[in-house]
């Protein structure tokens, strides 16, 4: 039996129920250890056969935010500019390949082979998971994100994952966020509304 006990509701409120999606930041700086902290824990959540086919482009300078505000759609344009680090969550489509260095008790390789839909599957949703990851142990470590969806792909691809097999999943702005400029709580579901226990 598991030794885990329930964490203080001042955790959970930090990790959930207070935490907010950010719209913007303060001036204070993310620094590199920081960044690398924040990989530290995010990479310890679970993956199937432990495949961690994230990848991660923290982008700090201007000259790269901008890069990266010119492949979103115009609302998220000056979140990322004025954001102080921009993680791009990607998925690396040759994950498969490192599975016998991450799961090494047995090759899965061929479980993949010629398998395109399994292999884009499997790295779109543990990719996911893992930037969730990211999401939380941010929050944990006393920072703040801004998850967005809002931008062009292929030319993200293009920009930052040229000359590999990674494709983009989604960004996070990271900072410490300004709270004068997040709007209200936007409604969530009742447990009946949307659960079921059979």
């Amino acid at each position: 039996m598991s030794n885990a006990t329930p964490i203080a509701d001042e955790a959970l409120n930090q990790l959930f129920h207070s935490a907010r999606s950010q719209n913007g930041y303060a001036e204070a700086l993310v620094s590199d250890d920081e960044l690398e902290r924040l990989f530290d824990v995010l990479k310890m959540g679970p993956t199937s056969m432990n495949c961690l086919p994230a990848r991660f482009v923290f982008v700090r300078s201007e000259k790269q935010k901008e890069m990266l505000a010119a492949c979103a759609a115009p609302p998220n344009q000056d979140k990322i500019r004025n954001a102080p680090v921009v993680a791009i969550i990607g998925m690396d489509m040759d994950f498969v390949e490192e599975l016998p260095k991450l799961f090494p008790h047995a090759d899965m390789r061929g479980f993949y082979a010629g398998n395109d839909q399994l292999v884009y599957d499997t790295a779109f949703r543990n990719s996911s998971l893992q930037g969730a990851y990211l999401i939380i142990a941010a929050r944990a470590l006393g920072l703040d994100c801004g998850p967005m969806s809002g931008f062009n792909p292929e030319a993200v691809n293009e920009a930052f994952w040229s000359g590999t097999n990674v494709k983009t999943n989604f960004i996070c702005t990271i900072g410490h966020g300004d709270p004068e400029k997040i709007f209200p709580r936007l409604p969530r579901y009742d447990f009946d509304e949307v659960c079921k226990v059979i």
